[in-house]
């Protein structure tokens, strides 16, 4: 980090889009490029600044009169700048962890056992040459179709080479596999967003923390901007993740776990005898205490509703809004859930400065076949997920191992991993649930339900920035 006086404006123009407002599409295709021919694959990018000749233009933060047909961004990782010919001294000024790359990470964000990168699909098992993550966003394939032959097309394809194609879709208004409805609770920034539109208990966000450049919510500190000025300044981060959600194991387990509390009293205190009528008219005891555990593991029931906001049911008698709270206690929501976890809001935890730090952007879809716990199978699905951040250290990697993964916010966690994206074992894994006696349930023997199968970090590089990497000459 660097203390720095800068002006502080911000021009929307300049900005790659997805960053700090949302698209909401239906679908998106990541294509996964190496540069073959720098020369060419500068003069593409030229034209893709401004959408000339045959690039796709690069969809930029400004406000939309008419959504368009589709959405075009570009993620450079540290090999691709090396590729098309970034300058030494300017590699030289990248953060440590973006230089190394997400694979020589693995270790600091737990990425090991059948999540290491030696693991992983072609081509992030060969991450050297994994140089730009092009990603298009639409509503039907045919655009995301006609894109990619732009890409492909461009320069008569002797710029690139695609290594590889992920699809991703919004297959049920924003729920993911493990059929929890996702990204509902995101940043919302200083200059950006109105905070009356957005109701939330948790501080509008500095956009230095998504935004190379700014001020952060660290007092007269900014995050260094990589050198040139030109090619650093209103750049963000990204971690690239592609990550396996083994449903039928999350099933099971759920049905397991209600096996083991159905005559159990710990089992009554967490669901009352004839509670089970809050989840609907026919729902047994065994489908309610499924659904509790599983909002208790998340932080919120699968249809969204804040375990904090309504603990009992969810289907509360008046709405509640899914972002306008705040944690108390545990015994409404567990210090250990993944939400929690992740983003524990105003509560108090052992690093109280760090509590609103650690934000992150999420954009993530759905890959693969809708999932039906009544017909498993064995198709791959999961998550493409984008997490972006001004500092991958800093935000990512702290988030991911002090907090994901090691439950270093609250000493009662401590030593237990997320329930859901942790890197857990059967044999030591581990989830508390409090009751409101002052006694816990504590869950074992779930396995690691989400598995990592290749990923990238990269530089989602300003507009001027590509300019100046598409003027470059070697």
């Amino acid at each position: 980090m660097i203390e720095t006086d800068r002006d502080n404006s911000f021009d929307p123009k300049c900005v790659q889009g997805n960053i700090l407002r949302g698209y909401h599409y239906a679908r998106v295709r990541h294509l996964v490029l190496e540069v073959v021919n720098a020369a060419l694959a500068r003069r593409w990018l030229s034209q893709a600044t401004d959408g000339s000749g045959a690039a796709p233009a690069i969809t930029t933060e400004e406000e939309w009169l008419i959504k368009p047909a589709s959405c075009f961004n570009l993620g450079f990782t540290y090999d691709g700048l090396k590729a098309l010919g970034v300058p030494n001294a300017s590699l030289a000024s990248f953060a440590p962890e973006f230089k190394a790359g997400i694979a020589r990470r693995a270790v600091k964000i737990n990425d090991v056992g059948e999540s290491a990168p030696e693991n992983w699909a072609s081509p992030f098992d060969t991450p050297d040459r994994v140089h730009i993550i092009a990603s298009v966003y639409a509503e039907e394939l045919e655009e995301l179709d006609r894109v990619e032959r732009q890409v492909a097309d461009g320069l008569g394809g002797d710029g690139f080479a695609i290594l590889g194609r992920h699809d991703g879709w919004n297959f049920d208004t924003d729920h993911v596999h493990f059929g929890y409805r996702d990204s509902m609770s995101q940043p919302r920034f200083v200059g950006v967003h109105d905070s009356d539109s957005y109701p939330d208990k948790q501080p509008l966000v500095p956009i230095g923390s998504m935004l190379i450049g700014y001020p952060t919510e660290y007092q007269n500190i900014r995050y260094a901007v990589p050198q040139p000025d030109a090619l650093g300044r209103d750049g963000a981060f990204n971690a690239f993740r592609i990550l396996k959600q083994d449903c039928a194991a999350f099933e099971r387990y759920l049905d397991m776990a209600a096996d083991s509390l159905l005559d159990d009293q710990l089992g009554e205190e967490l669901l009352p005898v004839g509670d089970e009528a809050k989840f609907g008219p026919d729902t047994s005891r065994h489908a309610a205490l499924r659904e509790i555990i599983a909002a208790k593991m998340c932080g919120r029931w699968r249809n969204g509703v804040p375990l904090e906001l309504s603990p009992d049911t969810p289907c509360p008698p008046e709405p509640v809004s899914p972002t306008d709270y705040d944690y108390g206690d545990d015994v409404r929501c567990p210090f250990g859930s993944h939400m929690r976890r992740c983003n524990p809001r105003g509560s108090t935890i052992v690093q109280r400065a760090a509590r609103h730090t650690r934000r992150l952007v999420r954009r993530g879809y759905p890959y693969g076949g809708r999932y039906d716990p009544g017909k498993p199978d064995d198709e791959e699905r999961g998550l493409l997920g984008n997490f972006i951040c001004a500092s991958l250290a800093g935000q990512f990697e702290a988030m991911m191992c002090d907090w994901l993964n090691l439950g270093l916010q609250d000493p009662r966690i401590t030593g237990s991993n997320d329930p859901l994206l942790g890197a857990n074992e059967a044999e030591t894994s581990w989830f508390a649930i409090p009751l409101k006696s002052g006694r816990v349930i504590k869950l074992r023997g779930f396995p690691r339900f989400v598995t990592v199968r290749g990923g990238a970090y990269t530089f989602l590089a300003s507009i001027p920035a590509i300019r100046y990497i598409a003027n470059l000459e070697r």
